[in-house]
Parts: structure tokens; C-alpha cells; sequence
């Protein structure tokens, strides 16, 4: 697949076939992904990738802990200001049309809420995680190993598509990070900053069908010197 044919057609999957990912393709996956770019070639990111029953583990102590508060190692934004509020309500009414959630439907959509925990199913996952230490400094943070990390994983969406992999890069995988800590023995030393859910898409669920917009170049670009 080439490299803008892969660009085109990732998106964000919300539902995934039972089929597993094997090791082989996710490790060719990964070998390459860390071609990324990061930061003097500090490459801060390390990974758990999980499956089987230990993911299912994962699912079941999310959606147990569903009624509480998320405790994620980043910290969450306090809001959206505009025009970035604006576009994030769109994507969630497109999201509940395609799944036939009303919005005034608080079982269906605290049913979606759970879905979203459980990795809308995938039967794979990975976890981006840091040193603490490199990210919060004295008094200030350190914020490009965050950026780094993006860079990477944006390696493995694309990479996965060239697999006829979908994915979705959550933060509702990270919620919890002392199940995961718990889990896939992570130690507090670490940041988790990002979960990727993995696997062969559901082209029958009509979720799938979403291709979220994107803002044209003129509206969010200057051009200086041409």
C-alpha cells in the first residue's frame, strides 16, 4: 500500500471482528513504526502490546470502575474553546447517528461510554508509555516526548492499514492507569500516554462508515514568501 493510499483510508475503527492479530504482523508493525522521528533521537516511547486474556482483564476492571472518575497519568483538557468545541460535538453526533443513539437515550449512550472502554472490542491493544522523569522536570514539563509519542503512533495507524488493520489511538484506553499498571506491570516510574486498539475492521457496523472531516488548508495555513 502505498503511503498516501494508507494516509487516505485510516480512520478511527469503533467496532472490530473477533479475528486475532498475530505476533508476526504486529511485530513488523512495531520494527518500523520506531523509524519515527523523535527529539535528538532520544526515542522516549515504550510500548506493551497486549492481547488475549490479559486484555479481556483490562476490559472488565474499565468497565467496573465505568461509574468513577478517570485518573489518566496526562491530564485531561479542562474544556474546548472554540473552534475546536465545535468540531468535537460534530464527530460525537455523527458518531450516535450512525449507532442509532438518540441523545436524550442515557442507557444507550452509557452503553457506548462502556464500548468505549472495552476497546470497541479489538482483539489487540497497545500501550505508549514514558519515563516520568523525562517528561516532569523541576518545576516545568517536558512536553516533547508527548510529541514524539504521536509521531509513533501515527507510524503504527499507518502501518496497520497497510495490514487491513484498523485502529484507534483512545485516551478512554489509559482511563485507568492503575489497572494497567496492575495488569501489565508497568511501573509508576512511567507515564502511560496513549492506548491504540488493533484489529481487522467490522465493515458491517455502520460506525465504520464514518470518515471524519477535516478543516481546508487555506483555513488553518499562512503562506509567507511565494
Amino acid at each position: 500500500m502505498e503511503i498516501i493510499e494508507a494516509m487516505n483510508s485510516r480512520k478511527s475503527i469503533r467496532a472490530y471482528k473477533p479475528d486475532p492479530v498475530s505476533r508476526e504482523v504486529l511485530k513488523e508493525i512495531m520494527e518500523l513504526a520506531l523509524r519515527a522521528p523523535s527529539w535528538g533521537n532520544t526515542q522516549p516511547w515504550q510500548f506493551a502490546i497486549v492481547t488475549g486474556q490479559e486484555l479481556e482483564q483490562i476490559r472488565q476492571a474499565f468497565v467496573d470502575r465505568a461509574e468513577g472518575l478517570g485518573n489518566t497519568d496526562i491530564p485531561l483538557p479542562q474544556g474546548f474553546p472554540e473552534p475546536y468545541s465545535t468540531r468535537y460535538r460534530a464527530l460525537g453526533r455523527k458518531v450516535f447517528e450512525l449507532k442509532g443513539i438518540n441523545r436524550e437515550d442515557k442507557e444507550k449512550r452509557k452503553w457506548w461510554l462502556l464500548q468505549g472502554l472495552r476497546l470497541f472490542e479489538a482483539p489487540c491493544a497497545i500501550y505508549i508509555y514514558i519515563d516520568r522523569s523525562f517528561h516532569i522536570q523541576g518545576d516545568g514539563l517536558n512536553v516533547w516526548p508527548l510529541f514524539d509519542c504521536g509521531l509513533v503512533a501515527e507510524n503504527i495507524m499507518l502501518l496497520a492499514a497497510r495490514h487491513g488493520l484498523g485502529t484507534i489511538a483512545q485516551i478512554q484506553a489509559v482511563m485507568y492507569p492503575a489497572v494497567l499498571r496492575q495488569v501489565l506491570g508497568i511501573p509508576d516510574s512511567k507515564l502511560i500516554v496513549l492506548g491504540i486498539a488493533v484489529g481487522y475492521p467490522d465493515w458491517d457496523d455502520p460506525v465504520n462508515q464514518l470518515h471524519s472531516e477535516r478543516e481546508p488548508l487555506d483555513s488553518v495555513s499562512t503562506w509567507h514568501g511565494f
